[in-house]
Formats: structure tokens, sequence, C-alpha cells
């Protein structure tokens, strides 16, 4: 099969803003992944999960934004990294975490597919509304 590629020009605010938000969102999902693997333990006390989760739960988290940071393979690593978010928000939600916890995830989906939105003409294409 042969495909055709068609290259779309983007705005340049537009390209600015996705690497800006692209940027933000990988290094802190990094940092949180990266932060699970090095200290479990401190991790673990604080989230109150054994820490062996806490260091697959890095390990997912890295794999994941690896994905998202990737071009090519950045739809898959969202809705890889917008699952992990999922977990999250509803595990803060059986506990009496702070509302915070669950705001932040929920704003870093938002960032994450806005990410998208602006990178990826079939992303806009799927997600516009439709009249």
């Amino acid at each position: 099969m042969h495909y055709m590629i068609h290259t779309i020009s983007v705005a340049k605010p537009m390209l600015w803003t996705d690497r800006i938000i692209v940027i933000l969102v990988t290094l802190s999902f990094m940092f949180d992944g990266g932060m699970k693997m090095i200290m479990p333990v401190m991790v673990a006390k604080v989230t109150g999960w054994h820490t062996a989760i806490v260091v697959g739960l890095g390990i997912t988290l890295l794999v994941s934004t690896s994905l998202y940071a990737i071009p090519h393979t950045s739809i898959q690593g969202a809705i890889l990294i917008t699952c992990y978010l999922g977990g999250t928000i509803a595990t803060n939600l059986f506990p009496k975490a702070p509302v915070l916890y669950i705001v932040l995830a929920v704003v870093y989906g938002m960032l994450l597919w806005i990410g998208l939105f602006l990178r990826d003409a079939q992303i806009r294409a799927i997600l516009s509304p439709r009249y």
C-alpha cells in the first residue's frame, strides 16, 4: 500500500504554542516518573502505595511520556498518559486527598491533548466540531 503524505503548513504562533506545551508536559511527566524511579521509598510514603507499585508507575509514565515526545508515536503516548491520569484521578477520589491533585491531573490531561490538537492536522479534523 502506498499512502500519500500531505504536509500542511502551520501558523508560527500555533507551532510555538504546541512546542511550549509539549515541552512543559514532557518535562513534568519525566520528572514525576523519574522521582518514582529514583526515590520510590519517599514517594511510597507520600502516596501510600507499595514501593514496587511506585516503581512500576514510574516506568509506565516514563515509557508513555517518551512515546508522547516522539512525533510518530505521540497519539499512542497521549492515550497511555490519559489512562494513567484517569487512574490518578480515580485513586485520589477515595482517600481524602487534596482537590489540587485531581485538578492538576485534569489540567495536564487537557494540556496533553491541546498540544496534540495544535501539532496534528488529523487530530484537529477528528476533534473539531461538525455542524
